[in-house]
């Protein structure tokens, strides 16, 4: 039951399940028993991730007592950089793919998650590889977002500024945060769905066809933070929005989050 949602197989679980996937084999990757970091300059280094894309083919085929498999790929992309590809299939059948792009990074001061930056490791055993293609694509979309840009083959047609656009939150350390002390990155999706569900209580709500994140900062226990929809569209096919995740105690923008939803059938 862990595994279903309202809707079918429940993305936050994936998000979750495939993470945990993603750094159990960046051990694997490096020849270490466990997945345990340390950056040159002695502090502890973790994998953050940068970006996650999930095409949610077909989610809501998934019910009780249904089997499937997740089938993950890790790839060396840069010194400190990896992309994990997952597909979610039951043999033929495919139920969804994720990609999740992840860099290494530690925190200049202990227990100060707005002193994040990036790590080296210069003895990080492993082969580097050329990206994939999903994943060059994740990265050509983050640098579009953070410069302003609204991709042209995401969002087309007349776009909507909600009048109601501003949703305010204050995650919970019992909930919403990771062992490592951070704001977890599925805690961002469960936010945006939050935010969207305070706005628009459709009798009968759209189902996940995409969800693209991207991550840029992460918030101290006690911060707030704020979902701000910027631009959004309703219509026949569904529900599409982009959102960004902004930091309550500077108003810096964290997140990036491109959601399109469809109507069930």
């Amino acid at each position: 039951m862990p595994q279903l949602s309202y809707f079918g197989l429940a993305e936050n679980w994936l998000l979750k399940e495939c993470g945990d996937r993603h750094w159990a084999m960046l051990a694997i990757h490096s020849g270490r028993r466990v997945p345990e970091f340390i950056a040159d300059n002695s502090n502890r280094a973790y994998a953050a991730f940068t970006a996650v894309r999930l095409y949610a083919c077909t989610f809501q085929e998934l019910r009780e007592n249904d089997e499937f498999d997740i089938r993950t790929t890790l790839h060396r992309v840069g010194a400190t950089r990896y992309v994990s590809e997952h597909e979610i299939l039951w043999g033929d059948t495919l139920y969804g793919k994720l990609t999740m792009a992840s860099m290494f990074v530690m925190r200049n001061e202990a227990g100060n998650n707005r002193t994040v930056t990036r790590a080296t490791l210069a003895s990080l055993a492993g082969e580097v590889s050329p990206a994939p293609e999903a994943a060059s694509q994740m990265f050509l979309r983050s640098k579009q977002l953070r410069s302003g840009e609204v991709p042209r083959d995401w969002l087309v047609g007349e776009r909507q500024q909600p009048s109601d656009a501003r949703a305010e939150f204050i995650p919970c350390p019992h909930n919403d945060f990771n062992g490592a002390g951070f704001l977890y990155f599925a805690s961002f999706q469960a936010f945006i769905d939050r935010a969207e569900w305070q706005r628009h209580r459709f009798a009968d709500p759209p189902a996940l066809s995409s969800r693209e994140l991207f991550f840029y900062g992460n918030i101290n226990v006690q911060d707030t933070l704020a979902v701000t929809f910027l631009h959004e569209r309703v219509d026949g096919h569904g529900l599409t929005h982009w959102a960004e995740v902004t930091r309550g105690s500077d108003g810096q923008k964290i997140a990036d989050i491109l959601t399109k939803k469809c109507w069930r059938r």
